[in-house]
């Protein structure tokens, strides 16, 4: 479903100075799969994710997505890709304030030809097992911070997308909360064949993951299985 050949990244900080944020990163994400990609800030995290949504181009290397090269893709080509395959939960919790849970969750679809009672049909479902039913029609600047990233986790979803990236997707939540979601993810992810990509700096949610790998100075690393353990435990 997923796949990076070789991909480098790397940023020029003044004159001189070199950035290694991914430095020849490969990995394959299978449909149904859930992949946390587990290290601490400035570790290359989020620049992955946006190599493979396609909002930046890699250095070398190729990022792949159903055999398609991303690479190749012109700008019109890719917005399509973002709206119609690919879900992305990103750190920002931009919403808009004027706007209900329902139009903000729903977003997305009206991208595409569903009418607006199509479009909240779609969502509403998603809303309520996120724990967000009694909210529907409360602006987004009557919700909590974890409320918000919720809203954000419906749209993302919304679109039935073939591929779901998610960066640091609990870090507005507590801890209960958290896990719920990341059990909701989860099964999504395995009962629609969804492939997911989690980065994340919580060894708790990379512990939901299928498979964990640790991301340090923009290179892929094996995930120790003593962190996994205590992880789950801490829970």
């Amino acid at each position: 479903m997923l796949e990076l050949r070789d991909v480098v990244k790397h940023y020029l900080v003044g004159d001189t100075e070199r950035v290694r944020a991914v430095d020849g990163i490969s990995l394959c994400v299978a449909p149904g799969e859930l992949i946390a990609l587990y290290g601490p800030s400035g570790s290359g995290k989020t620049t992955l994710l946006l190599l493979v949504a396609a909002l930046l181009a890699p250095d070398s290397g190729a990022v792949l997505i159903d055999g398609q090269d991303l690479s190749q893709l012109n700008e019109r080509r890719a917005a399509r890709l973002r709206l119609h395959e690919l879900g992305f939960v990103r750190q920002a919790l931009h919403l808009m304030d004027s706007a209900n849970v329902l139009d903000n969750a729903a977003l997305k679809l009206l991208g595409t030809d569903l009418s607006v009672g199509a479009a909240h049909r779609r969502v509403t479902p998603i809303l309520e097992q996120l724990g967000l039913g009694a909210r529907l029609e409360h602006r987004a600047e009557q919700l909590s911070m974890g409320e918000r990233q919720r809203v954000l986790i419906a749209r993302a979803l919304s679109t039935e997308p073939k591929l779901v990236l998610a960066d640091e997707p609990t870090s507005s939540l507590d801890s209960a909360r958290a896990h719920e979601v990341l059990e909701l993810l989860g099964g999504i992810c395995h009962e629609r064949g969804t492939a997911l990509l989690m980065v994340t700096h919580d060894p708790r949610a990379a512990a939901h993951a299928d498979r964990v790998h640790s991301l340090r100075d923009g290179k892929l690393f094996e995930y120790a299985p003593t962190e996994r353990s205590t992880a789950l435990s801490s829970y």
